[in-house]
């Protein structure tokens, strides 16, 4: 190997901010970080399975796609995540056989913003077939590829951003895209000790192929490991081009970074454990996690008081908004494979297991189901809003399990009936799908770890719009539990490979 610029303890040390520090001041060349980053993704994709393929010209060549060269972050290397937003030039196969060898067309605003900020993609990271479940496990390139948790690699990372997530919790990177469709930011952040920050709705552009209308659901951001990272990457994400949104979302501040040195004082918080509309339990373990970080918010002067489900909205109704309007997407799908000549067969053989039965049930949706689930969707807005009328914030886990096996229960490749498997994901998943749902901002982070060394994860929701208060949040929450945000997992960079 090369000789590196920084030890991997001092690199792994760094987030964005540090390190496009040392870019701008010539301590260390973009040419050198691009080096350093692929040399630790060399060094640990073998055991994570997380990175698709690197981007050797940009290794060469830092600037080959153009990152601005006065952005903060202009040196620091990122992974894109293989679905969604797409690089002119560069592959986007959305881990599905249906587009494998797919190249982008065009650059989406998502991605211009990225460059815009100096980030530099170093390369794709892995994601289950169209983001579709929390566990990153794909065979579309005729393996199976299991991507790992550098914690413990009989789990997973997480998903459907398991790829980016395990990659920054092992320190080869400090920061990297993440997408969230039912919690793919937030669920691989709690599951790797990160922060992970579903923006509101309308906040962050969509990709040009799609809108904050046809899939509501759907939001793109980053996973880091310092809440400092996540607001300035969210100060250089709120912007975007006439045209790139179909709902706007104007900042609440003027600049989410600089929101961040107003510490929170005397916030109601609203907290739950609940059930949230699912007859299975919070894992206990979790449960306990979650109330050490409301007694830390009292400690902090905070009021933290118990809510009840009744109060927040009603749950059946959300749920069913939000998985028949899942549905009436993956109808779209079915008929323009079938305009391409794709039959039914044809797709199964394309397609993993649950995602193919998720398209077969899509055809049993009809204009009726999509438009209740456009009046459930206001329903559940409406609710949540008045609810979160009488708090800062609410305080709940970010899953209701703890990390699970890789390509385990909730795997694409599970041969169980779909409406089982699905059942058991929504429920583990219960307080991730709401802020999908509502359009509501929320940000998870680390609150230590379970008795197996495994990381758990709190989940801040927020008002609709102030984003701005749950990142203010998360950072006072980070600077008095320093702890909690700090472990290094088992397979780190700086560990030794």
């Amino acid at each position: 190997m090369a000789t590196l610029a920084l030890s991997w303890s001092e690199w792994s040390a760094l987030d964005a901010i540090a390190l496009g520090k040392r870019v701008r001041s010539g301590e260390i060349s973009k040419a050198e970080v691009l080096r350093q980053a692929a040399a630790g993704i060399a060094a640990l994709n073998p055991k994570l399975r997380a990175v698709l393929e690197v981007f050797e010209d940009v290794v060469t060549n830092p600037d080959t796609d153009g990152p601005n060269r006065d952005g903060s972050f202009y040196g620091v290397p990122m992974l894109l995540k293989d679905v969604l937003s797409g690089l002119k030039g560069r592959k986007l196969e959305n881990g599905s056989r249906q587009f494998r060898g797919n190249v982008a067309q065009v650059t989406d605003p998502l991605i211009e913003n990225y460059l815009g900020m100096g980030l530099v993609p170093i390369g794709r990271s892995t994601t289950p077939e169209f983001g579709w479940t929390f566990d990153t496990t794909t065979d579309y390139l005729d393996e199976l590829i299991v991507t790992r948790s550098p914690w413990n690699l009989e789990r997973t990372p997480g998903g459907s951003s398991g790829g980016s997530s395990a990659m920054v919790s092992a320190g080869v990177l400090p920061i990297s895209m993440a997408s969230d469709g039912g919690g793919s930011i937030r669920i691989p952040a709690s599951f790797c000790g990160l922060i992970g920050h579903k923006p509101s709705r309308g906040l962050v552009p969509r990709n040009l192929g799609s809108s904050e209308y046809m899939t509501r659901h759907v939001y793109e951001g980053v996973v880091t490991r310092t809440v400092r990272d996540t607001a300035l990457a969210l100060d250089g994400l709120s912007k975007g081009p006439e045209g790139g949104f179909f709902i706007r979302a104007t900042p609440a501040v003027p600049s989410f970074l600089g929101a961040l040195a107003e510490t929170p004082r005397g916030w109601r918080i609203g907290f739950s454990c609940g059930p949230w509309g699912v007859a299975a339990p919070v894992d206990p373990v979790v449960i306990e996690r979650l109330r050490e970080v409301a007694r830390t918010l009292e400690g902090l002067g905070h009021t933290v008081e118990e809510v009840k489900d009744a109060d927040l909205c009603d749950f059946a109704v959300l749920r069913r908004g939000y998985s028949t309007h899942q549905r009436a997407v993956r109808r779209g799908q079915f008929e323009a494979a079938q305009k391409q000549g794709k039959s039914l067969e044809d797709l199964r053989k394309l397609m993993s297991p649950t995602y193919y039965q998720h398209l077969l049930s899509s055809q049993n949706t009809t204009l009726f189901d999509l438009q209740q689930a456009f009046a459930d969707n206001n329903t559940s807005i409406r609710s949540f809003g008045r609810a979160m009328a009488k708090y800062d914030a609410l305080l709940t886990p970010t899953l209701s399990i703890r990390v699970p096996k890789a390509n385990g229960p909730y795997s694409p490749y599970s041969e169980e009936s779909f409406e089982p498997w699905f059942e058991r994901l929504y429920d583990a998943a219960r307080f991730t799908f709401p802020g999908n749902e509502t359009g509501m901002p929320s940000v998870s982070v680390p609150a230590g770890l379970d008795d197996e060394g495994m990381p758990i994860g709190a989940l801040f929701h927020g008002k609709y719009g102030r984003d701005d208060m749950v990142l203010r949040l998360a950072a006072q929450l980070e600077a008095t539990r320093p702890e909690w945000f700090s472990p290094r997992p088992k397979h780190h960079i700086a560990a030794g490979v």
